[in-house]
């Protein structure tokens, strides 16, 4: 089912989501707690980096429920069905010669390294809404880049 890559995201935020509420709700209570008994809390380390933590925690799950939203209302059935969207492999030749391949992954997801690719990013970008067999060029902060598109399978492909 096309589901599977938007569940597989949702399931990894709420996994990280469960984690940080056990940090938040029995951790962080307990080293606050702890650091509150060793007395003057203006001098105390521990408590200010307890406290910063905690804070810290707030702020991320608040940003992964907020993802969580919006890729619950991502509609698989709008991405294109023969063009590159998000959740596409992309097979390139570059014009060097290079046989790469591209995952077009959300933001949080990129890993250049491993060919996951943000749709936000230049690169990511310039491959949305194109077929096999287009010439993609590129402006990257290392300069130009040109591939060519030899294979692509979408979200729907790989779901079948």
């Amino acid at each position: 089912m096309a589901e599977s890559m938007k569940d597989r995201l949702i399931r990894k935020f709420e996994d990280e989501i469960q984690t940080l509420n056990y940090e938040l709700k029995l951790e962080l209570p307990k080293e606050i707690k702890r650091a509150r008994e060793l007395g003057d809390l203006r001098e105390n380390a521990e408590y200010a980096a307890a406290k910063e933590r905690q804070r810290l925690v707030e702020a991320r799950i608040s940003m992964l429920q907020k993802r969580v939203s919006e890729i619950a209302l991502i509609n698989v059935d709008r991405i294109p069905k023969d063009r590159a969207g998000f959740g596409s492999t992309v097979h390139v030749i570059e014009g060097n010669g290079e046989k790469l391949v591209f995952q077009l992954v959300m933001p949080e997801d990129a890993d250049a390294a491993k060919g996951l690719i943000s749709t936000t990013s230049p690169i990511g970008r310039a491959f949305l809404n194109k077929e096999e067999g287009d010439s993609v060029k590129v402006t990257t902060p290392g300069g130009t880049r040109e591939f060519e598109i030899v294979k692509l399978l979408t979200i729907h492909d790989e779901a079948e």
